[in-house]
């Protein structure tokens, strides 16, 4: 196996843990096998498109969204660290409404599987982060929604620690929770 499997807690996100074999002269691990993803996460997914995103210090993106055509995703950081962020919001679900939050780096290595019926976002803790993802279907901007990043009825904890994010303008726009259209 290329990595161990650790259930957060919401344990349908699932942290990645992988095997790094490490040398004096830098690293190497597996970043994806298609067969060791199933046996060890028993998901049967098919990722079809990858996504690659470099972002600065404070900048916050999400929670985003797709309310028809909902992404699974698998999500690393190659460069930088960034603090990853996922909300539950399947009505269906008994985390409903709960946040569950990851440190990704290029230091740990770690990558988090985030299913379909959540928003997710992240904020980059370094001075920049390259933020890789494979998501299980296709980007379609009119199914897209924004949860508000800081509505206080989820109370994510963004360690920013009294700094204002940098956010893109769908983002400080994005919906309360309140009125966020959810998935059954």
């Amino acid at each position: 196996m290329s990595f161990s499997v650790i259930k957060a807690s919401i344990p349908d996100v699932l942290i990645l843990e992988p095997t790094v074999n490490k040398a004096d002269d830098g690293f190497f691990f597996q970043s994806f096998n298609q067969r060791d993803f199933a046996q060890a996460t028993g998901l049967d997914v098919k990722f079809i498109q990858d996504n690659h995103s470099l972002s600065e210090r404070h900048v916050l993106r999400g929670l985003h969204y797709q309310i028809q055509h909902p992404q699974g995703k698998l999500l690393r950081v190659i460069k930088g660290t960034v603090l990853d962020v996922s909300v539950d919001l399947r009505r269906s679900s008994t985390t409903f409404g709960q946040w569950v939050g990851c440190e990704l780096s290029d230091k740990n290595h770690r990558q988090l599987w985030v299913p379909p019926g959540f928003a997710h976002g992240f904020v980059v803790l370094s001075e920049r982060a390259e933020f890789l993802y494979k998501t299980t279907d296709y980007w379609y901007p009119v199914h897209e929604r924004c949860l508000l990043w800081n509505d206080p009825d989820i109370g994510v904890d963004w360690q920013l620690k009294g700094v204002v994010p940098k956010l893109a303008p769908k983002d400080a726009v994005g919906k309360p929770f309140s009125e966020a259209e959810c998935f059954e």
